[in-house]
Protein backbone atom coordinates (compact mmCIF):
# COMPACT_ATOMS: atom_id res chain seq x y z
CA UNK A 1 0.00 0.00 0.00
CA UNK A 2 1.82 3.45 -1.25
CA UNK A 3 2.84 5.39 1.42
CA UNK A 4 1.15 9.20 2.40
CA UNK A 5 2.33 11.72 0.33
CA UNK A 6 0.17 14.56 2.30
CA UNK A 7 -0.85 14.32 6.03
CA UNK A 8 -2.28 16.59 7.78
CA UNK A 9 -2.56 16.33 11.62
CA UNK A 10 -4.71 18.84 14.00
CA UNK A 11 -4.41 21.80 11.57
CA UNK A 12 -6.39 24.67 12.34
CA UNK A 13 -6.21 28.46 11.00
CA UNK A 14 -7.12 31.36 12.13
CA UNK A 15 -7.95 34.83 11.04
CA UNK A 16 -8.59 38.30 13.34
CA UNK A 17 -11.74 40.41 12.11
CA UNK A 18 -11.92 43.81 12.93
CA UNK A 19 -15.49 45.26 13.49
CA UNK A 20 -16.12 48.77 12.58
CA UNK A 21 -17.20 51.85 14.75
CA UNK A 22 -20.75 52.67 14.60
CA UNK A 23 -19.79 56.07 13.52
CA UNK A 24 -18.97 57.01 9.96
CA UNK A 25 -15.53 57.91 10.45
CA UNK A 26 -12.93 58.13 13.30
CA UNK A 27 -11.43 61.25 14.80
CA UNK A 28 -7.72 61.69 15.60
CA UNK A 29 -8.46 61.87 19.17
CA UNK A 30 -10.21 58.61 19.28
CA UNK A 31 -6.94 56.91 16.94
CA UNK A 32 -4.27 58.38 19.51
CA UNK A 33 -6.87 56.91 22.87
CA UNK A 34 -7.23 53.85 21.19
CA UNK A 35 -3.02 53.89 20.49
CA UNK A 36 -2.61 54.88 24.62
CA UNK A 37 -5.38 52.15 25.65
CA UNK A 38 -3.60 49.46 23.57
CA UNK A 39 -0.01 50.28 25.04
CA UNK A 40 -1.17 50.61 28.37
CA UNK A 41 -2.44 46.76 28.23
CA UNK A 42 0.77 45.56 26.60
CA UNK A 43 2.56 47.20 29.85
CA UNK A 44 -0.15 45.84 32.51
CA UNK A 45 -0.50 42.39 30.69
CA UNK A 46 2.62 41.61 28.90
CA UNK A 47 1.83 37.87 29.18
CA UNK A 48 -1.69 38.22 27.17
CA UNK A 49 -2.25 36.68 24.14
CA UNK A 50 -2.62 38.43 20.93
CA UNK A 51 -6.24 36.88 20.43
CA UNK A 52 -6.87 38.01 23.97
CA UNK A 53 -6.02 41.23 22.90
CA UNK A 54 -7.43 41.40 19.81
CA UNK A 55 -10.57 40.15 21.46
CA UNK A 56 -10.39 43.17 23.90
CA UNK A 57 -10.14 45.75 21.23
CA UNK A 58 -13.25 44.68 18.78
CA UNK A 59 -11.53 42.59 17.15
CA UNK A 60 -12.95 38.76 16.34
CA UNK A 61 -11.03 35.99 16.24
CA UNK A 62 -12.08 33.42 13.31
CA UNK A 63 -11.08 30.05 12.86
CA UNK A 64 -11.37 28.96 8.84
CA UNK A 65 -10.26 25.81 9.33
CA UNK A 66 -10.03 23.93 12.89
CA UNK A 67 -8.24 20.25 13.82
CA UNK A 68 -8.11 18.77 10.46
CA UNK A 69 -6.91 15.63 10.10
CA UNK A 70 -6.62 13.35 7.29
CA UNK A 71 -4.33 11.89 4.81
CA UNK A 72 -3.62 11.37 1.04
CA UNK A 73 -1.96 8.49 -0.59
CA UNK A 74 0.44 9.02 -4.05
CA UNK A 75 -2.04 8.61 -6.83
CA UNK A 76 -5.11 9.48 -5.29
CA UNK A 77 -7.35 11.95 -6.96
CA UNK A 78 -9.00 14.07 -4.23
CA UNK A 79 -12.26 16.33 -4.90
CA UNK A 80 -12.33 18.87 -1.63
CA UNK A 81 -16.15 20.12 -1.92
CA UNK A 82 -18.01 22.12 0.38
CA UNK A 83 -20.07 25.37 0.49
CA UNK A 84 -18.94 29.23 0.23
CA UNK A 85 -17.14 29.64 3.66
CA UNK A 86 -16.43 26.09 4.28
CA UNK A 87 -12.40 26.69 4.13
CA UNK A 88 -11.69 25.39 0.94
CA UNK A 89 -9.47 27.66 -0.47
CA UNK A 90 -7.57 28.44 3.36
CA UNK A 91 -7.06 24.85 3.00
CA UNK A 92 -5.53 24.60 -0.36
CA UNK A 93 -3.15 27.97 0.73
CA UNK A 94 -1.65 25.86 3.37
CA UNK A 95 -1.01 22.64 1.11
CA UNK A 96 0.51 25.40 -1.08
CA UNK A 97 2.60 26.52 1.31
CA UNK A 98 0.76 30.11 0.69
CA UNK A 99 0.01 30.35 4.31
CA UNK A 100 1.20 29.18 7.33
CA UNK A 101 -1.32 27.09 9.63
CA UNK A 102 -2.10 28.97 13.24
CA UNK A 103 -1.97 25.66 14.51
CA UNK A 104 -1.09 21.84 13.24
CA UNK A 105 1.30 19.70 11.20
CA UNK A 106 1.20 19.25 7.22
CA UNK A 107 3.83 16.95 5.64
CA UNK A 108 4.13 16.80 2.06
CA UNK A 109 6.28 14.07 0.22
CA UNK A 110 7.16 15.43 -3.52
CA UNK A 111 7.16 18.78 -5.86
CA UNK A 112 3.93 20.67 -6.14
CA UNK A 113 2.60 22.23 -8.23
CA UNK A 114 -0.78 24.94 -7.27
CA UNK A 115 -3.56 27.22 -9.92
CA UNK A 116 -5.22 28.52 -6.89
CA UNK A 117 -6.65 32.06 -8.18
CA UNK A 118 -5.95 34.21 -11.14
CA UNK A 119 -2.18 36.55 -10.24
CA UNK A 120 -1.46 33.85 -8.10
CA UNK A 121 2.44 32.78 -9.13
CA UNK A 122 3.51 34.82 -11.54
CA UNK A 123 5.33 37.77 -11.75
CA UNK A 124 3.07 40.87 -14.17
CA UNK A 125 6.02 42.73 -14.94
CA UNK A 126 7.65 39.50 -16.79
CA UNK A 127 6.86 38.02 -20.07
CA UNK A 128 4.93 34.59 -20.49
CA UNK A 129 8.24 33.08 -21.44
CA UNK A 130 10.27 34.31 -18.84
CA UNK A 131 7.37 33.23 -16.00
CA UNK A 132 7.20 29.82 -17.39
CA UNK A 133 11.06 29.39 -17.00
CA UNK A 134 10.16 31.48 -13.35
CA UNK A 135 7.56 28.80 -11.97
CA UNK A 136 9.98 25.86 -13.30
CA UNK A 137 12.98 26.72 -11.11
CA UNK A 138 10.49 27.68 -8.44
CA UNK A 139 9.77 23.79 -8.80
CA UNK A 140 12.72 22.59 -8.56
CA UNK A 141 13.02 21.82 -12.49
CA UNK A 142 16.83 22.37 -14.08
CA UNK A 143 16.53 24.84 -17.30
CA UNK A 144 17.18 21.45 -19.02
CA UNK A 145 14.05 20.23 -17.72
CA UNK A 146 11.88 23.01 -18.68
CA UNK A 147 13.32 23.62 -21.92
CA UNK A 148 12.22 19.67 -22.92
CA UNK A 149 8.35 20.78 -21.61
CA UNK A 150 8.49 24.41 -22.84
CA UNK A 151 6.84 23.53 -26.36
CA UNK A 152 4.10 21.31 -24.59
CA UNK A 153 3.39 24.50 -22.50
CA UNK A 154 3.01 26.82 -25.52
CA UNK A 155 0.92 24.79 -27.06
CA UNK A 156 -1.06 23.87 -24.29
CA UNK A 157 -2.02 27.49 -23.59
CA UNK A 158 -2.34 28.58 -26.93
CA UNK A 159 -0.64 32.37 -26.03
CA UNK A 160 2.17 31.33 -29.06
CA UNK A 161 1.44 35.45 -30.32
CA UNK A 162 1.76 36.55 -26.88
CA UNK A 163 4.78 34.91 -25.70
CA UNK A 164 6.84 37.82 -25.17
CA UNK A 165 4.64 39.91 -23.92
CA UNK A 166 4.51 40.68 -20.04
CA UNK A 167 1.65 38.89 -18.59
CA UNK A 168 0.35 42.25 -17.14
CA UNK A 169 -1.58 42.57 -20.11
CA UNK A 170 -3.18 38.80 -20.80
CA UNK A 171 -6.79 39.00 -20.12
CA UNK A 172 -8.20 36.51 -17.31
CA UNK A 173 -8.64 33.67 -20.10
CA UNK A 174 -4.74 33.91 -21.40
CA UNK A 175 -3.64 34.01 -18.08
CA UNK A 176 -5.11 31.14 -17.09
CA UNK A 177 -4.63 29.08 -19.69
CA UNK A 178 -0.69 29.80 -19.20
CA UNK A 179 -0.92 29.26 -15.45
CA UNK A 180 -2.61 25.39 -15.79
CA UNK A 181 -0.47 24.78 -18.18
CA UNK A 182 2.53 25.54 -15.98
CA UNK A 183 1.08 23.63 -13.48
CA UNK A 184 0.69 20.71 -15.43
CA UNK A 185 3.34 20.00 -17.78
CA UNK A 186 6.29 20.23 -15.29
CA UNK A 187 5.58 17.03 -13.32
CA UNK A 188 4.78 17.69 -10.17
CA UNK A 189 4.29 15.13 -8.06
CA UNK A 190 0.75 16.88 -6.78
CA UNK A 191 -0.97 19.50 -8.87
CA UNK A 192 -3.61 21.18 -6.49
CA UNK A 193 -6.73 23.03 -8.54
CA UNK A 194 -8.96 25.50 -6.55
CA UNK A 195 -12.13 26.49 -9.08
CA UNK A 196 -9.78 28.88 -10.90
CA UNK A 197 -10.86 27.00 -13.84
CA UNK A 198 -13.66 28.73 -14.18
CA UNK A 199 -12.61 31.57 -15.63
CA UNK A 200 -11.98 30.13 -18.90
CA UNK A 201 -14.32 29.55 -21.96
CA UNK A 202 -15.97 25.61 -21.67
CA UNK A 203 -13.68 23.81 -24.75
CA UNK A 204 -10.45 25.00 -22.14
CA UNK A 205 -12.04 23.73 -18.79
CA UNK A 206 -12.48 20.04 -20.74
CA UNK A 207 -8.88 20.59 -22.10
CA UNK A 208 -8.00 20.84 -18.23
CA UNK A 209 -9.73 18.00 -16.84
CA UNK A 210 -8.41 15.90 -19.93
CA UNK A 211 -4.93 17.18 -18.55
CA UNK A 212 -6.28 16.62 -14.76
CA UNK A 213 -7.53 12.56 -15.52
CA UNK A 214 -3.97 11.90 -17.47
CA UNK A 215 -2.23 13.63 -14.62
CA UNK A 216 -3.96 10.99 -12.31
CA UNK A 217 -3.67 7.99 -14.44
CA UNK A 218 0.38 8.62 -14.39
CA UNK A 219 0.31 7.98 -10.51
CA UNK A 220 0.77 11.63 -9.54
CA UNK A 221 -1.99 12.88 -7.00
CA UNK A 222 -4.68 16.16 -7.69
CA UNK A 223 -6.42 17.76 -5.16
CA UNK A 224 -8.94 19.60 -7.11
CA UNK A 225 -11.99 22.11 -5.80
CA UNK A 226 -14.62 22.65 -7.75
CA UNK A 227 -18.95 23.24 -7.02
CA UNK A 228 -19.41 21.27 -10.64
CA UNK A 229 -20.55 17.84 -8.66
CA UNK A 230 -20.70 16.10 -12.06
CA UNK A 231 -16.78 16.91 -12.89
CA UNK A 232 -15.77 16.17 -9.59
CA UNK A 233 -17.68 12.77 -9.80
CA UNK A 234 -15.74 12.23 -13.36
CA UNK A 235 -12.45 13.04 -12.64
CA UNK A 236 -11.98 12.10 -8.41
CA UNK A 237 -12.22 8.37 -6.77
CA UNK A 238 -12.09 10.22 -3.41
CA UNK A 239 -13.43 13.12 -1.47
CA UNK A 240 -13.51 15.48 1.75
CA UNK A 241 -16.38 17.11 1.83
CA UNK A 242 -15.90 20.68 4.72
CA UNK A 243 -18.11 22.47 6.56
CA UNK A 244 -17.41 25.25 8.74
CA UNK A 245 -13.66 24.38 8.54
CA UNK A 246 -13.76 21.45 9.55
CA UNK A 247 -14.15 17.67 7.72
CA UNK A 248 -17.65 15.72 8.20
CA UNK A 249 -16.51 13.08 5.30
CA UNK A 250 -13.65 11.97 3.77
CA UNK A 251 -14.60 8.66 1.73
CA UNK A 252 -15.41 7.82 -1.90
CA UNK A 253 -16.47 10.46 -4.15
CA UNK A 254 -20.03 8.76 -4.71
CA UNK A 255 -20.59 9.09 -0.85
CA UNK A 256 -19.57 12.81 -0.28
CA UNK A 257 -21.19 13.65 -3.08
CA UNK A 258 -24.25 12.44 -1.46
CA UNK A 259 -23.62 14.38 2.18
CA UNK A 260 -23.29 17.34 -0.01
CA UNK A 261 -26.61 17.39 -2.03
CA UNK A 262 -28.05 16.88 1.05
CA UNK A 263 -26.56 19.24 3.16
CA UNK A 264 -27.62 21.67 0.08
CA UNK A 265 -31.18 20.66 0.44
CA UNK A 266 -31.02 21.68 4.41
CA UNK A 267 -29.68 25.04 3.57
CA UNK A 268 -31.73 25.40 0.17
CA UNK A 269 -34.24 28.86 -0.18
CA UNK A 270 -36.73 29.34 -3.14
CA UNK A 271 -34.87 32.70 -3.65
CA UNK A 272 -31.12 34.03 -4.95
CA UNK A 273 -30.04 37.14 -3.66
CA UNK A 274 -27.18 38.10 -5.10
CA UNK A 275 -24.00 39.71 -3.12
CA UNK A 276 -22.82 43.45 -4.35
CA UNK A 277 -20.62 43.42 -6.88
CA UNK A 278 -18.00 46.52 -7.94
CA UNK A 279 -19.89 49.55 -8.99
CA UNK A 280 -21.08 49.35 -12.77
CA UNK A 281 -20.46 45.68 -13.32
CA UNK A 282 -23.17 43.66 -14.32
CA UNK A 283 -24.46 40.94 -12.08
CA UNK A 284 -27.38 38.51 -10.96
CA UNK A 285 -29.50 40.10 -8.18
CA UNK A 286 -32.08 37.95 -7.78
CA UNK A 287 -33.11 34.61 -9.04
CA UNK A 288 -36.54 32.57 -8.09
CA UNK A 289 -38.49 29.56 -9.18
CA UNK A 290 -42.42 30.72 -9.85
CA UNK A 291 -45.13 28.43 -10.54
CA UNK A 292 -48.11 29.25 -13.53
CA UNK A 293 -49.64 32.11 -11.67
CA UNK A 294 -46.27 33.90 -11.04
CA UNK A 295 -45.63 33.20 -7.48
CA UNK A 296 -42.31 32.07 -6.18
CA UNK A 297 -42.09 28.37 -5.29
CA UNK A 298 -39.84 25.91 -4.21
CA UNK A 299 -42.04 22.85 -5.30
CA UNK A 300 -43.38 22.28 -8.64
CA UNK A 301 -45.18 19.56 -9.85
CA UNK A 302 -43.93 17.15 -13.21
CA UNK A 303 -45.62 18.29 -16.24
CA UNK A 304 -46.25 21.83 -14.93
CA UNK A 305 -45.85 25.01 -16.89
CA UNK A 306 -42.98 26.75 -14.27
CA UNK A 307 -41.22 30.30 -15.07
CA UNK A 308 -37.41 31.18 -14.15
CA UNK A 309 -37.59 34.62 -13.00
CA UNK A 310 -33.60 36.99 -12.98
CA UNK A 311 -32.64 40.02 -12.69
CA UNK A 312 -29.53 41.42 -13.83
CA UNK A 313 -28.24 44.64 -12.85
CA UNK A 314 -25.97 46.68 -15.48
CA UNK A 315 -27.04 44.46 -18.36
CA UNK A 316 -25.70 45.70 -21.35
CA UNK A 317 -25.18 44.53 -24.94
CA UNK A 318 -23.28 41.58 -26.10
CA UNK A 319 -24.05 39.40 -22.58
CA UNK A 320 -26.08 36.51 -22.69
CA UNK A 321 -27.42 34.95 -19.66
CA UNK A 322 -27.71 31.94 -19.13
CA UNK A 323 -28.71 28.88 -16.39
CA UNK A 324 -28.93 25.34 -16.14
CA UNK A 325 -30.87 22.63 -13.93
CA UNK A 326 -28.71 20.09 -12.62
CA UNK A 327 -30.29 16.54 -10.47
CA UNK A 328 -28.79 16.12 -7.14
CA UNK A 329 -26.06 14.06 -8.08
CA UNK A 330 -24.56 16.83 -9.93
CA UNK A 331 -25.46 15.61 -13.83
CA UNK A 332 -26.44 18.59 -15.71
CA UNK A 333 -30.00 18.03 -17.18
CA UNK A 334 -30.60 21.19 -19.73
CA UNK A 335 -29.64 24.63 -20.31
CA UNK A 336 -31.30 27.42 -21.13
CA UNK A 337 -29.68 30.73 -22.34
CA UNK A 338 -30.43 34.06 -24.28
CA UNK A 339 -28.25 33.92 -27.16
CA UNK A 340 -29.47 34.94 -30.41
CA UNK A 341 -32.72 35.95 -28.60
CA UNK A 342 -34.45 39.40 -29.06
CA UNK A 343 -34.54 41.41 -27.63
CA UNK A 344 -31.98 40.44 -25.54
CA UNK A 345 -29.32 42.15 -28.17
CA UNK A 346 -30.48 45.96 -27.47
CA UNK A 347 -30.65 45.52 -23.73
CA UNK A 348 -28.09 47.86 -21.52
CA UNK A 349 -29.69 48.66 -18.92
CA UNK A 350 -30.71 46.81 -15.64
CA UNK A 351 -33.31 44.12 -16.64
CA UNK A 352 -35.46 41.45 -15.37
CA UNK A 353 -35.66 38.38 -17.28
CA UNK A 354 -38.67 35.48 -17.31
CA UNK A 355 -38.04 31.85 -18.90
CA UNK A 356 -41.08 29.80 -19.27
CA UNK A 357 -41.21 26.58 -19.68
CA UNK A 358 -44.43 24.90 -20.73
CA UNK A 359 -43.51 21.72 -19.38
CA UNK A 360 -41.19 20.77 -17.11
CA UNK A 361 -40.58 17.07 -18.08
CA UNK A 362 -38.42 16.40 -15.34
CA UNK A 363 -38.76 13.06 -12.65
CA UNK A 364 -39.53 13.43 -8.47
CA UNK A 365 -36.44 14.44 -6.96
CA UNK A 366 -34.67 17.74 -6.07
CA UNK A 367 -32.57 19.84 -8.64
CA UNK A 368 -30.08 22.67 -8.20
CA UNK A 369 -30.02 25.74 -10.36
CA UNK A 370 -27.13 27.40 -11.68
CA UNK A 371 -27.24 31.06 -13.21
CA UNK A 372 -24.53 33.08 -14.86
CA UNK A 373 -23.09 35.93 -17.50
CA UNK A 374 -21.48 35.27 -20.29
CA UNK A 375 -19.77 37.48 -22.50
CA UNK A 376 -17.68 36.52 -26.15
CA UNK A 377 -17.44 32.71 -24.18
CA UNK A 378 -16.28 33.76 -20.74
CA UNK A 379 -17.70 33.78 -17.79
CA UNK A 380 -18.17 36.67 -15.97
CA UNK A 381 -20.47 35.77 -13.18
CA UNK A 382 -21.21 32.48 -12.01
CA UNK A 383 -23.59 31.66 -9.09
CA UNK A 384 -23.15 27.33 -8.81
CA UNK A 385 -26.43 26.36 -6.59
CA UNK A 386 -28.46 29.83 -6.74
CA UNK A 387 -31.31 27.58 -6.20
CA UNK A 388 -32.60 23.97 -5.34
CA UNK A 389 -36.35 23.24 -6.13
CA UNK A 390 -38.33 19.96 -5.91
CA UNK A 391 -39.94 18.17 -8.19
CA UNK A 392 -42.78 15.94 -7.57
CA UNK A 393 -44.65 13.47 -9.52
CA UNK A 394 -48.06 13.65 -11.48
CA UNK A 395 -50.01 11.55 -14.12
CA UNK A 396 -48.96 12.91 -17.45
CA UNK A 397 -51.51 11.24 -19.43
CA UNK A 398 -48.74 8.35 -21.21
CA UNK A 399 -45.83 11.06 -21.85
CA UNK A 400 -42.33 9.80 -20.53
CA UNK A 401 -40.27 11.32 -18.55
CA UNK A 402 -36.98 11.61 -18.97
CA UNK A 403 -35.10 9.48 -16.45
CA UNK A 404 -32.72 12.82 -14.46
CA UNK A 405 -30.60 10.35 -12.45
CA UNK A 406 -28.79 9.37 -15.57
CA UNK A 407 -28.09 13.00 -16.93
CA UNK A 408 -29.68 12.66 -20.08
CA UNK A 409 -30.30 15.72 -21.96
CA UNK A 410 -33.52 16.75 -22.47
CA UNK A 411 -35.75 19.95 -24.65
CA UNK A 412 -38.50 21.58 -23.36
CA UNK A 413 -40.47 24.12 -25.20
CA UNK A 414 -39.60 27.33 -23.25
CA UNK A 415 -39.76 31.32 -24.06
CA UNK A 416 -38.36 33.97 -22.88
CA UNK A 417 -39.67 37.56 -21.94
CA UNK A 418 -38.61 40.97 -21.19
CA UNK A 419 -41.27 42.68 -18.83
CA UNK A 420 -41.60 45.80 -20.59
CA UNK A 421 -40.31 44.98 -24.12
CA UNK A 422 -42.05 43.61 -27.11
CA UNK A 423 -40.40 40.26 -28.18
CA UNK A 424 -40.23 39.57 -32.18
Amino acid sequence: MPDAIIKVENLSKSYLIGHRRQESYAALRDVLSDGVRCFGRRLLHPLQSASQAAFNMGVEEFWALKDLNFEIKAGDRIGIIGRNGAGKSTLLKILSRITAPTSGRVTLKGRGASLLEVGTGFHPELTGRENIFLNGAILGMTRVEIKSKFDEIVAFAEVERFLDTPVKRYSSGMYVRLAFAVAAHLEPEILIVDEVLAVGDVQFQRKCLGKMEEVGREGRTVLFVSHNMSVVSTLCEKGILLDAGRVVAAESISVVVDRYAKQLIDCSSSKYIGEESEPGEPHITIAMVLDASGSPTQTVMSGDRVRFFMSVENMRRGLSLNFSIYNMGGFKIINFNTINVSPFDEISANGEFVCEVDELLLSEGSYRVAVALVEGGIIIQHVDTALIFDVCAAPLHGRQIVNANFGTNVIMHHRWSVPGCQME
